[in-house]
């Protein structure tokens, strides 16, 4: 049976734990200039409906370093993009290549995908989920604290897809999670539902800022608007006035707390410029670790290790 990955709650602890640990081993090789060309001869099929810097770049030197050839491909420019049935694609792209690669708007797109497909299909970004994101945030908080066990991780801001995957990882792999999310832009109730099935009390959610951040040792935060909600832009603003993680946030959590964003970041709105270039923050390992944690799960899935 194919495995795909398309969210983190299809993955068990033990599973992303060794995601984890290969990224790493990856990441170490790449730095010593150790070939690593586990996915030679293969193809990867990335394809894009929506805009991209960090998940196009990351997969296609990804590919190109584990020696396979990714295939950049945008909605403009192929046949999904012009009203082609999801499952037509699916079959027809798995005849072509060894995995593909989809960063979407809604979820059921890269799962019906997924449903169609005979190779691997990774979910680069959904409206709901952004697994490989987390992933890359966690193997940043290992290179930073050693490990995510035991440490208060706190998201400021929308409820968004990035929200929505951090409950699944704390869920997963067991850390305490605070969300402050300004009413109305919560996180996905069918994940919060799930999330309090699975463990209860684990996540909290509060309108509070400052209660989410206070002696925390993960901060995270994403922009007020993302892609598709442009047009609400002045709208958020008034909703997330004080929702800034700026200096007198950041107080409240541990001096050594680790500052996370996925970028692109909106300076002066969701984070501050002293925050986001000050001695907490993780955001360009961070960015760069999207490049190791993705061809630890490339290699996982349509590679050998």
């Amino acid at each position: 049976m194919t495995r795909h990955f398309l969210a983190l709650h299809d993955y068990t602890k033990d599973e992303l734990d060794a995601l984890l640990s290969l990224a790493a081993e990856l990441k170490g090789k790449q730095k010593a200039g150790i070939p690593h060309r586990l996915l030679e001869g293969k193809s990867v099929a990335l394809i894009f409906e929506k805009a991209s810097t960090r998940t196009r770049v990351s997969f296609e030197v990804g590919v190109f370093q584990l020696g396979g050839h990714g295939l950049f491909m945008s909605s403009g420019t192929s046949q999904m993009g012009r009203g082609e049935p999801i499952k037509d694609s699916a079959r027809v792209m798995s005849r072509y290549c060894d995995g593909v690669m989809i960063r979407t708007f809604g979820q059921e797109i890269v799962d019906e995908f997924a449903k169609y497909s005979d190779v691997p299909v990774i979910n680069g970004l959904t409206d709901l989920f952004h697994p490989c994101q987390i992933m890359a945030d966690l193997q940043t908080v290992i290179e930073r604290k050693g490990s995510y066990q035991s440490l208060r991780f706190a998201w400021v801001g929308d409820g968004n897809n990035m929200a929505n995957t951090w409950i699944e990882a704390a869920v997963i792999l067991g850390f305490d999670l605070a969300l402050a999310c300004p009413e109305g832009y919560q996180p996905d109730a069918t994940v919060m539902q799930w999330a309090n099935s699975k463990a209860p009390g684990r996540i909290t959610l509060s309108n509070d800022p400052r209660q989410a951040v206070k002696d925390a040792d993960v901060i995270n935060t994403d922009v007020w608007a993302s892609m598709g909600q442009e047009s609400e832009q002045k709208e958020r603003e008034k909703a997330f006035a004080g929702y800034c993680l700026d200096d007198a946030l950041l107080a409240l959590a541990r001096p050594d707390s680790v500052v996370l964003h996925c970028l692109p970041a909106h300076r002066g709105e969701e984070i501050s410029d002293s925050v986001i270039e000050g001695p907490n923050s993780a955001v360009w390992d961070e960015a760069e670790n999207r490049l190791h944690v993705q061809k630890a799960i490339m290699v996982t899935l349509m590679g050998t290790v």
